[in-house]
């Protein structure tokens, strides 16, 4: 029986431009087989929709604590979503 879907919206803060953090996000999403994007915001956030099974979502959420060699983050909050993400993983511009 396969898994459920589990779709997030998640706002990373801390010191996450400038680090590589959006290319790394999303090839940690693509390793795991998770659909989505993520992109800088203009406040130095990063916002990304990750879309996949529960379990792989929360392994998503957890690297995402840490982040990439040169990033510090300091919150990761998160909001359920509900409708369909386009297959595949990308970079967005920033907003």
């Amino acid at each position: 029986m396969p898994d459920r879907q589990r779709i997030v919206k998640v706002l990373i803060e801390g010191r996450v431009q400038g680090v590589g953090f959006r290319y790394w996000t999303q090839r940690e999403a693509r390793r795991l087989g998770l659909d989505g994007w993520v992109r800088n915001r203009r406040d130095g956030a990063v916002e990304a929709v990750f879309s996949g099974s529960p379990e792989t979502v929360a392994e998503m959420l957890a690297l995402c604590g840490e982040g990439p060699a040169y990033a510090l983050v300091s919150d990761v909050a998160t909001d359920e979503e509900a409708g369909g993400v386009p297959l595949g993983f990308e970079v967005k511009q920033t907003v």
